[in-house]
């Protein structure tokens, strides 16, 4: 099967273009014949094995895939790693059926970075009606669903930060009510500005470094901030303590893959709320590309650049 393949750790350079046996199911797994696989900002890291989860060698990158299985079900699934290929196996407890009318895209949207929005709102900053939610590259796979599920869960205030005029207006057109922009010299008083003058509620941030500083010197007392990522590569200063005390503020991480301890099928309920979203129209997942299986590199390129929006999907058929 045609499949990409990393043999040696770095940049988008080692994706490389394979043939490679097809994977078999084992034992409470399901072999997928892959029709769109998801690419996320993790798989960046994935490649150069600087992730939360170490990678081994060699790999085919990719963690989530959509397709079909050997008795015909259309679903969705993640994958860990594996899925940049024509075929892909999964554990059949990361494999959910895809409702009708759902098409590739949105699945693939939903499974991570529609889960991970949801998390964060729902369970790490624990969003309450009329506060005012900060979201960080809202342009992105989590961020463009992060504004929507904020404004239908009642958020007061939407402020979007996008480092270019064409993210910030897709981010006001999904929701928003004012965009900033990313590459703001003083973040703090560039939020606060932008909350009237009044500190901030919440903050979901995937950037690290000084946006990570100075957005955790805007909230409001009881504020939270969700790290979930840190596309910067530049982490955050240390904090202090006596810092969270000052403004009784709260800071949390987010890593999708521990939303499978908890007790409960925590992630069929997102799924099942999210999906929910979508058939009323709602919430819809913006589809930033399509690259054939062998664009692989160049898809991770555009990533890494921050020439993209929305969710990229490589297509195995091309």
């Amino acid at each position: 099967m045609r499949a990409i393949q990393i043999t040696e750790f770095g940049g988008p350079e080692v994706l490389t273009p394979a043939e490679l046996p097809r994977p078999v199911a084992g034992p409470g797994e399901v072999l997928i014949e892959v029709s769109r696989a998801g690419i996320n900002y993790a798989d960046t890291h994935q490649a150069e094995d600087s992730y939360l989860s170490r990678s081994t060698l060699p790999m085919v990158p990719g963690g989530e895939v959509v397709g079909r299985t050997a008795d015909g079900r259309r679903v969705v699934a993640l994958t860990g790693s594996g899925g940049y290929a024509e075929w892909a196996v999964a554990s059949a407890a990361m494999t959910w059926e895809v409702p009708d009318g759902v098409d590739d895209v949105t699945a693939l949207g939903m499974v991570v970075q529609g889960a991970s929005a949801w998390v964060l709102l729902r369970r790490s900053v624990h969003l309450a009606p009329g506060e005012t939610v900060v979201v960080h590259a809202a342009a992105g796979g989590v961020g463009t669903l992060a504004v929507q599920l904020a404004k239908a869960w009642g958020a007061g205030r939407v402020i979007a930060t996008a480092s270019s005029k064409d993210k910030r207006e897709l981010a006001l057109e999904l929701g928003a009510d004012v965009a900033v922009d990313a590459g703001a010299e003083d973040m703090k008083s560039a939020l606060i500005e932008a909350n009237d003058g009044r500190r901030v509620d919440v903050v979901l941030e995937m950037t690290g470094g000084t946006v990570t500083d100075q957005s955790l010197r805007a909230l409001a007392p009881f504020g939270r901030l969700a790290f979930y990522g840190m596309a910067s590569r530049k982490p955050p200063a240390p904090v202090d303590p006596a810092t969270l005390m000052a403004h009784s503020t709260t800071i949390a991480g987010m890593w999708l893959t521990h939303v499978f301890r908890l007790p409960g099928d925590v992630m069929r309920t997102a799924l099942d709320e999210l999906f929910a979203l979508v058939a009323e129209g709602r919430l819809r997942v913006i589809c930033g590309g399509e690259y054939a299986l062998d664009e692989a590199r160049k898809a991770h390129e555009d990533l890494r650049a921050r020439r993209t929006t929305g969710k990229l999907v490589l297509d195995p058929s091309r």
